[in-house]
């Protein structure tokens, strides 16, 4: 029987295709292998340094309250009002900070520039153990506040220059959540520290400042040596996985972020003033100025509102912890909701209502139980709130600087919420403080429509763009390219 030469070849043919198809396949399978491998190292080498420096920046800003239980005010004779004022000091300075630290990142790269603000505020939280009165009180603050206010927009520009747009949210959740357990620990650490009360002739609420300005300068030596400047100086990468690093990031084009140019970009007040002046950076961080005077004045009425319950001073350390480990679970599960399904602003009008819930109740109830509950609700809605706004303008800026801009100016905006908290919550009102929640209540409420008019806003943009109405900025490979589409 004489065989068929045509479908012999076709045959072949067939045989070609499926081999081609296998390995297509066995090199897409490696691929997704090789990627997996590298952001396994990514959040495995990178995202601990930046928990480590995270949680030393909020013990080292919040020992001034456990150290208050202590002795403070007494021994260095200031008042109340004095107290407050210290800590007003420190927002002022923290705000100013913000923006300068951002811009000259990239100069002086990141590797060298954070540890360095760890290790000066580190000093400088350790000198507040010798200071003697108001003067140095406020000094040292200050001082602090302008060390500490470069570390968290660093982060967060640091953070989207090595993860795609997709994956950061979760990433800053993660590290987020060492600020809500250095609420929940801060005080049993000071609690412990304290018994070298007398040791060397120094009080306790001394040793508290020392230990941890120590602990925090430890931090920044092991941080100079084990952060990486960016994925193609990576360490603990190899030549296959730096490739393979880059080319995540270079392939998302202009929708993904315009990293193409930022590589070799140098820096243009033209593009600080396009941060400047972007409505979404006024949006974002008007609504962020809400949640932060929650959140940095939850501390100071939780030990209250347990102390109400019954509780002596140790065991209400410990049930104070039980908010803040439930916030931090919930931080982590919204930030990964909010990658998955690629939202910010959508995510957020779902968790602010769970933390105004919190306020309209515990500021209209006597129940010392129901408050204590009520302070779930807020920690809740609060917490799981920052990884969507912190990565929600870092999304939908292009261009290296006038990413440093918006994330630097969101945040100089959202801290002066610090001001708030300190003025709002005296002693004088507690354990009640209905004029606090009240005004918390109200931020947080027009917080929540200033996100939905910037997710309207996102909406309109990404339309027009669509329509054909930008496409003028063609080959602009920042955020104005109509093929960069802005996260809603």
């Amino acid at each position: 029987m004489e065989k068929d030469p045509d479908r012999k070849f076709h045959g072949g043919e067939e045989m070609d295709s499926v081999e081609g198809g296998v390995d297509e396949a066995l090199t897409t399978e490696y691929s997704h292998k090789l990627e997996r491998k590298v952001l396994w190292k990514l959040d495995t080498r990178i995202l601990p340094i930046l928990a480590l420096l995270f949680l030393c920046s909020f013990f080292d800003r919040t020992n001034v309250g456990n150290a208050r239980l202590y002795g403070l005010e007494d021994e260095i004779g200031i008042t109340d009002h004095q107290y407050d004022v210290g800590l007003a000091v420190y927002y002022a300075t923290y705000i100013f900070g913000e923006i300068p630290s951002n811009l000259i990142l990239k100069k002086v790269t990141p590797s060298v520039w954070l540890p360095c603000l760890a290790f000066v505020w580190g000093i400088v939280a350790m000198s507040t153990g010798f200071i003697k009165n108001f003067g140095h009180f406020v000094v040292i603050r200050a001082l602090l506040g302008l060390c500490e206010g470069g570390l968290l927009p660093g982060m967060i520009l640091y953070l989207s220059s090595i993860y795609r747009r997709s994956e950061l949210a979760i990433r800053i959740g993660i590290f987020y959540t060492s600020a809500s357990l250095s609420g929940a620990f801060g005080g049993l650490l000071a609690r412990a520290i304290s018994e070298l009360g007398g040791k060397g002739g120094l009080s306790s609420w001394r040793w508290i400042f020392i230990i941890f300005g120590l602990f925090t300068i430890t931090v920044s030596f092991f941080s100079f040596w084990l952060l990486p400047n960016g994925v193609s100086t990576a360490w603990f990468f190899n030549e296959e996985e730096k490739e393979c690093a880059l080319r995540r990031l270079h392939t998302q084009g202009a929708a993904g972020g315009g990293r193409e140019q930022e590589d070799t970009e140098r820096f243009s007040w033209s593009e600080v003033r396009r941060g400047i002046f972007s409505l979404q950076t006024w949006l974002t961080a008007s609504a962020y100025f809400g949640i932060l005077s929650g959140l940095y004045s939850f501390g100071l009425f939780l030990p209250t509102i347990i102390k109400d319950l019954g509780y002596t001073a140790n065991e209400a350390q410990l049930w104070s912890v039980i908010p803040y480990a439930v916030a931090a679970v919930a931080t982590l599960c919204t930030a990964y909701l909010s990658d998955h399904f690629r939202v910010r602003g959508i995510i957020m009008l779902f968790t602010m209502p769970i933390a105004v819930i919190g306020y309209a109740v515990i500021a209209n109830t006597h129940h010392a139980k129901v408050k204590y509950g009520m302070t779930f609700l807020m920690a809740t809605g609060l917490y799981s709130s920052v990884p969507p706004v912190l990565g929600w303008l870092s999304n939908n800026s292009a261009g290296h600087y006038k990413r440093a801009t918006t994330s630097a100016l969101q945040l100089a905006i959202a801290n002066a919420g610090g001001f708030v908290a300190v003025f709002i919550y005296p002693k004088r009102e507690g354990p009640q403080y209905h004029r606090g929640h009240t005004v918390v209540l109200s931020l947080l409420t027009a917080g929540w429509f200033l996100v939905l008019a910037n997710v309207l806003y996102c909406w309109k943009l990404n339309r027009d763009k669509a329509a054909g109405k930008h496409d003028k900025y063609i080959g602009y490979k920042d955020d104005r390219d109509p093929s960069f589409k802005f996260v809603l």
